[in-house]
Formats: structure tokens, sequence, C-alpha cells
């Protein structure tokens, strides 16, 4: 009888750790300074994705102050999101931003 509320909270547990939305990430975190497709105070999500790999776009949120210079900027006011982003929340950010690939580009 232990084996079954065992597997019900092992369940209950993947589902809300596979709710995160790389949407609600940009609502809540890009949306000041990002906009999908046109350039707002940033570059927009198309551009960064028909640019940039995950690579450089991960890494762009968690140390903007040590990659800019890499990815063509003069300077960057980026914050770093190393301590609010957990890795799920990382990459739904990246594979939201990845939805805005050019098609022509896909």
């Amino acid at each position: 009888m232990k084996k079954i509320p065992l597997v019900l909270i092992f369940f209950c547990s993947f589902s809300f750790a596979q709710d995160i939305s790389g949407e609600k990430v940009f609502k809540t975190y890009c949306w000041g300074c990002h906009h999908q497709t046109s350039v707002a105070f940033g570059p927009s999500f198309q551009e960064m994705a028909d640019k940039r790999t995950r690579g450089e776009i991960q890494g762009h949120i968690i140390a903007p102050k040590s990659t800019y210079k890499q990815l063509g900027h003069k300077r960057s006011v980026m914050p770093s999101f190393q301590d609010k982003l957990s890795i799920e929340e990382l990459n739904a950010i990246t594979d939201f931003i990845y939805t805005f690939k050019s098609s022509k580009d896909k």
C-alpha cells in the first residue's frame, strides 16, 4: 500500500515540472526589453533565433557581462539571470525564443 502514494507523488511532481512555459518566463523576465519579432530595448527573439546558437543565448542570459562582446555588442545593460532562472526555465525560454526563427532559416 505504501507504493501507491509514492508513485502518485512522483507522477504529480513530474507533471508540475513539465508545466514550465517559455512564454510565461518571457512575460515574467524578458518582455520589458525584448519583443518576439520587433526590436525593443534589446534584440527581438526572431533576431536572436536567427543569429545565435542555444549556447550563445543561454550564456548571454546567465552571464551577459561576459558574452556581450562575443555577440557583437558594444555594451550590455542586460542583468544576469543566473540566480533567478532554474535550468528548466532557461531551457523553456530558449525553446520559446527558437519558435520565432525565420522560416527561411529553419
